[in-house]
């Protein structure tokens, strides 16, 4: 059994379309859209190949039309890539975001896995890496073999005895210093977080067919270009 676990993925369909894994089971863990400009192909990606998907919080936002408020950083960006979005996602796309759960619990080949984008305790905007501690607090009350999570954008594993924590960092926009798509796999049981060299500027050149000027456009090509904001 062959798992692939992907999140994050932020209308990077460059980035995405680089994974090249043989898999029996995909597992997406929220996020497909925003702060990218290429949201279609990604989401139609997810619906063909994820056995199951939650809802991130850019997903609830696109989805419910809320409008992205900063000055600076990454909700910067979201302000200036959400409109996109709005412009490009059909009815039928916009319910399917709208309608991906909050928490799913799956069972494959006899192996139970919870999918929550956050934590539970706040399943859509809670940030929390790898701290073993703080993880072991907020499972308490979930019984399963994986707990599949998002969020961060920075991959870890966390082995808590009774269940593992897997968060396979970001496709779309890795923010640990390394540029490229970020995954895991699960096999077996055992779990290889993977990276996977893609076409940054290309993803750049989409952004710029789009639409995307000026400082946003610095922004999003600084954030992709250094697996971080600069």
């Amino acid at each position: 059994m062959r798992i692939l676990v992907v999140s994050d993925i932020h209308s990077n369909w460059i980035a995405l379309s680089s994974i090249q894994e043989d898999f029996d089971y995909c597992l997406c863990i929220g996020d497909l859209v925003d702060y990218g400009t290429d949201p279609l192909p990604c989401i139609e990606w997810v619906k063909q190949n994820a056995t199951a998907c939650v809802r991130g919080n850019h997903d609830h936002a696109v989805a419910q039309r809320v409008e992205a408020k900063g000055a600076t950083g990454f909700r910067k960006l979201a302000c200036e890539t959400r409109p996109f979005h709005w412009e490009l996602l059909d009815r039928v796309r916009m319910k399917y975001l709208a309608r991906l759960p909050i928490t799913q619990q799956i069972t494959i080949e006899g192996v139970t896995f919870y999918l929550v984008h956050g934590t539970p305790r706040d399943p859509l905007d809670e940030y929390l890496n790898g701290n073993e501690a703080g993880w072991k607090a907020r499972l308490q009350n979930i019984h399963a073999d994986f707990v599949c999570v998002g969020h961060t954008h920075l991959p870890f594993h966390l082995d808590l005895g009774d269940k593992q924590v897997v968060n396979p960092g970001s496709v779309g926009q890795p923010r640990d210093g390394d540029p490229r798509c970020s995954y895991a796999i699960i096999e077996d049981g055992k779990v290889f977080l993977k990276r996977q060299e893609y076409d940054v500027q290309a993803a750049i050149r989409q952004m710029e067919e789009a639409g995307l000027t000026g400082e946003a456009l610095e922004m999003a090509s600084g954030v992709l270009m250094n697996g971080r904001m600069s």
